[in-house]
């Protein structure tokens, strides 16, 4: 059976651990459920199986527990419109919208980006089942440049690429206060934040990461800047901004306040140029997609 670790530091002592568990939230989702992981010896703190939902913690416990992944639903094709920017027979260039999800996933089995591709090409046997031609992800709140491999080949050949760092990935985010420089570089790793699994964090034993960042302006409290990747770590930009002071406009999951001119979820973070040699032809393409219009009107408010 597929599994994952979920690891939780427990900040204050005294509390059950069932009732500790059920109040962290995701991806514990109810008293019952924690119950029934304890009951199936599946919880252990300090790496001492816990065999009683009453056991108290003490602060700073480390709670670890293994929980059964669910199968992966497999992609239906839906009629969505696309904005599609390039396409051969090899791979093909989308504009994903702000608020789409790019691959189904539990809690996210309808209206992806896949789901809208598999309507309109043929995808089956390119990479995994669940995640047909997706070679690299933008988050649901971010908009921008994607490429999606249409055949096995191409496939191949892009996750290629993308490890050996050569393909062009960069993005327009406005982030809150002025920034200090004009252009400068972070390289902090990135992991899983312990204390909460649904971010990611600055951790000294994470994978590395490296961005390169172009102040675009400044106006009022706020700031326009340009953000290259060099590696490509789960919510790196929006990590690395917030690292050093300056979270995204919208980015609430890292310390900004929502922000009404962007839809729910929605961050200020834009994927306007992708560059990539094609698979085939050997031929460096490059694409460009102007500001959306929630990033063009946000760009009016705040300056």
């Amino acid at each position: 059976m597929d599994e994952r670790t979920v690891r939780v530091a427990a900040q204050e002592g005294g509390e059950r651990i069932d009732k500790y568990l059920a109040a962290y939230g995701e991806p514990f989702v109810s008293r019952n459920f924690v119950q029934s992981l304890i009951a199936d010896g599946r919880v252990r703190v300090n790496g001492s199986v816990v065999n009683r939902p009453s056991f108290r913690l003490s602060a700073g416990d480390v709670i670890e527990v293994v929980l059964p992944l669910p199968p992966s639903p497999v992609p239906e094709p839906e009629a969505i419109p696309l904005d599609i920017v390039y396409e051969d027979g090899s791979v093909i260039v989308v504009n994903k919208p702000r608020g789409m999800v790019v691959h189904p996933a539990p809690g996210n089995t309808e209206g992806t980006l896949v789901n809208a591709l598999l309507a309109h090409c043929e995808l089956r046997g390119v990479g995994s089942k669940e995640r047909p031609g997706i070679v690299h992800r933008l988050d649901k709140g971010t908009s921008g440049l994607m490429v999606v491999a249409k055949e096995p080949m191409a496939y191949m050949d892009l996750v290629r690429q993308l490890q050996a760092r050569t393909v062009v990935r960069r993005y327009v985010a406005f982030v809150h206060g002025k920034v200090p420089d004009e252009r400068w570089t972070v390289n902090a790793p990135i992991g899983r934040d312990p204390l909460n699994r649904q971010r990611m964090a600055v951790l000294p034993d994470g994978k590395p990461a490296v961005t390169h960042f172009t102040c675009l302006e400044r106006f009022g409290d706020f700031s326009s800047v340009r953000a290259e990747l060099v590696t490509g770590r789960t919510h790196q930009i929006r990590v690395h901004m917030a690292h050093i002071g300056h979270p995204l406009v919208g980015d609430r999951r890292y310390g900004a306040p929502r922000d009404p001119a962007l839809p729910d979820e929605g961050i200020a973070l834009h994927a306007y140029r992708l560059e990539f040699v094609h698979p085939r032809t050997g031929e460096l393409l490059s694409f460009e997609a102007d500001l959306p219009e929630d990033m063009r009107r946000l760009r009016k408010t705040l300056g």
